[in-house]
């Protein structure tokens, strides 16, 4: 391997926070950046703090958003394969922490800038959870199939719920059902079991529907899980197979 190969891989372990002598510092540093650009976001909603320290604040702002940037650029030029890292997982949480530099300066895009929030997800990465997350992606990439099936059935029902519900309690509630685009908000909230109260059933077969409805809600919500859960035992096993099998090609060499 050549010299700058090994300036490339040492300057990612430094920033991933596994080089054995700066990775520790580089780690702590980039959790306290995280962590203050997340109270900085939620200090800018206290309209008396906004008032007297938003210059301040914005400032801070664009020290953290360009800090990340700089990091992306560096993670984009030093990885083995620029183009799998950019449209990796983690590639694609970096980018999204780095939008926010150009939303900053379109203020009607300001609701958009809630994707700042996504710095927060990149603290797994330091708090040495990349296995679990390897785990969960071929968890979910093994039943791929069958939650793309749930979802299609899923998005039929919520929509056959909608109509149900609409011809059952239009003429008793026409105020609350007042059309099939607007008892999906009911569907949803009853297909998900959540039941906010705001409309619901007053008629007998109105809620007959619905607690056949409920029934058909759990079974979507509980299937998947069960799907989730079962490859994530199976991926677990998975993964220590390959383990061994790599301890044991060590052994060999």
């Amino acid at each position: 391997m050549n010299v700058r190969g090994l300036s490339r891989a040492r300057i990612l372990a430094i920033i991933d926070g596994t080089s054995p002598e700066d990775g520790p510092y580089m780690a702590i540093a980039v959790k306290t950046l995280i962590i203050a650009s997340a109270v900085v976001i939620a200090l800018e909603t206290i309209p008396d703090l906004a008032n007297r320290y938003g210059k301040v604040m914005r400032q801070a702002e664009y020290v953290f958003v360009s800090l990340f940037i700089l990091e992306y650029g560096i993670r984009v030029v030093c990885a083995p394969r620029p183009v799998r890292y950019i449209f990796s997982f983690w590639g694609l949480i970096d980018f999204l922490a780095c939008v926010p530099a150009l939303l900053l300066l379109m203020p009607d895009l300001a609701a958009v800038r809630v994707l700042r929030l996504l710095r927060l997800v990149r603290v797994l990465k330091l708090l040495r959870l990349r296995t679990a997350m390897a785990r969960l992606e071929h968890a979910l990439w093994q039943v791929r199939d069958e939650l793309i099936l749930f979802s299609v059935l899923a998005l039929l029902m919520l929509y056959l719920a909608a109509v149900g519900i609409y011809h059952l309690e239009h003429n008793a509630q026409p105020d609350v059902f007042t059309s099939i685009p607007a008892s999906l908000w009911w569907a949803m909230a009853t297909l998900t079991t959540v039941g906010y109260g705001d409309a619901y059933p007053i008629t007998v077969g109105g809620k007959i529907f619905t607690a056949c409805v409920l029934l058909i809600g759990l079974g979507i919500v509980a299937v998947p899980v069960g799907l989730v859960t079962s490859a994530l035992l199976s991926a677990d096993q998975h993964l220590r197979k390959s383990d061994k099998n790599s301890q044991g090609d060590d052994d060999d060499i």
